[in-house]
């Protein structure tokens, strides 16, 4: 983002950010320090965060709507109900972070960290997730229908009721993750890693296509032989 007010190094509280709203100008905060700092509520659209620490932060209700991230540390962060329309978050630990009822739409997060974090209930069109781990993530009735999903770690995620119909998975893991009631219908599956499947998963892949190596990694995960 260009033409934004620059305030780099500082750890700030929750009065210093309002006396920069004040300014009504969006900032660019680098190298800042924020832990535990309750930004509940602010309307801090357009702003910028860069290698900013939100460790525990909380942003409940907070607008966030074109905003930016960079390589922050914000684990066990409090984004539930934020408006985060067109936000960024490239790179960065999110860890444990709460989501839950964040408005998403056209969200972006890219090589971050997710895991454990809870994204239920959001309100997500057109959220996207590349090279993202989201092992232990909550995302139950989560819909990625016909989208691409590149290298995205679903390890021992919720994904329970989880539509996947149409989606192609490249170098993807679901390895033991909770797929019950999720549909795969005219998925791709081929690179996706399907480790730790249970013989009552099995059905919800109905109408997906897996590869010939897969087919025999999951016989081999149910305790069949091939003869």
């Amino acid at each position: 983002m260009t033409g934004l007010h620059t305030v780099s190094g500082r750890a700030l509280e929750r009065r210093d950010v309002e006396r920069l709203l004040k300014e009504r100008a969006p900032y660019c905060l680098v190298d800042c320090e924020l832990e535990e700092c309750d930004l509940s509520r602010l309307d801090l659209s357009h702003w910028s965060f860069e290698r900013c620490i939100l460790k525990n932060a909380k942003l409940v209700g907070a607008k966030l709507a074109n905003t930016l991230w960079r390589n922050c540390k914000a684990g066990g962060a409090d984004f539930r109900g934020t408006d985060l329309e067109d936000a960024a978050f490239r790179t960065g630990n999110y860890s444990n972070a709460s989501f839950r009822r964040a408005k998403a739409a056209s969200t972006v997060f890219t090589g971050c960290k997710l895991t454990g974090a809870d994204l239920s209930e959001i309100a997500a069109f057109g959220l996207v997730f590349e090279e993202v781990l989201l092992m232990s993530a909550k995302l139950p009735a989560f819909s990625f229908r016909k989208s691409t999903l590149r290298r995205l770690d679903f390890t021992q995620a919720d994904l329970r009721q989880c539509d996947f119909r149409d989606v192609i998975f490249e170098e993807c893991s679901l390895r033991d993750a909770n797929l019950v009631d999720a549909r795969f219908e005219g998925a791709d599956l081929r690179s996706a890693d399907l480790g730790g499947l249970k013989l009552g998963d099995a059905r919800y892949f109905k109408g997906a296509t897996i590869s010939k190596n897969q087919t025999g990694q999951l016989l081999a995960e149910l305790g069949l032989r091939i003869a």
